[in-house]
């Protein structure tokens, strides 16, 4: 998605990374088309916490429910001069719930696969979610 981005608008790679949309309200989408830019993406799970459509944030998870489906997202590359996430939480997207893989070259897990911006309440932090062990998976 970034290489594709990078050639449509002539914009160097390592200037470029995701912005991230949750889409709550699939009407305002047509996602029977690919998207303009980057690429509408469905099956992520989240476990540790769940999505509120209502409010468009991070909340507590339901009692004894583990993973949670997270709604149809847009994964949106951008300039990174021109990303702003404001208050959220860098949410580690795994391949797989083991969270672990072997180290590639690039010094991550080869079950990792990006960082997810998650919108939060103001009275959360990252700490919050990170004590949690909030993480989504596909």
């Amino acid at each position: 998605m970034k290489q594709d981005y990078a050639r449509k608008y002539g914009i160097a790679i390592d200037k470029i990374d995701f912005t991230f949309q949750v889409i709550s309200d699939e009407s305002k989408f047509n996602l029977k088309k690919p998207a303009p830019d980057g690429a509408y993406i469905d099956g992520l799970f989240i476990e540790g916490c769940r999505w509120d459509d209502r409010l468009g944030v991070l909340t507590e998870s339901q009692p004894k429910v583990l993973l949670t489906k997270m709604p149809k997202m847009w994964f949106v590359p951008k300039n990174i001069d021109n990303i702003e996430h404001g208050h959220a939480y860098q949410c580690p997207l795994y391949k797989t719930l083991e969270r672990f893989g072997t180290l590639s070259t690039t010094g991550h897990s080869t079950n990792f696969v990006v960082e997810v911006m998650l919108p939060m309440q103001q009275k959360h932090t990252e700490s919050h979610w990170i004590k949690r062990g909030v993480a989504m998976v596909t």
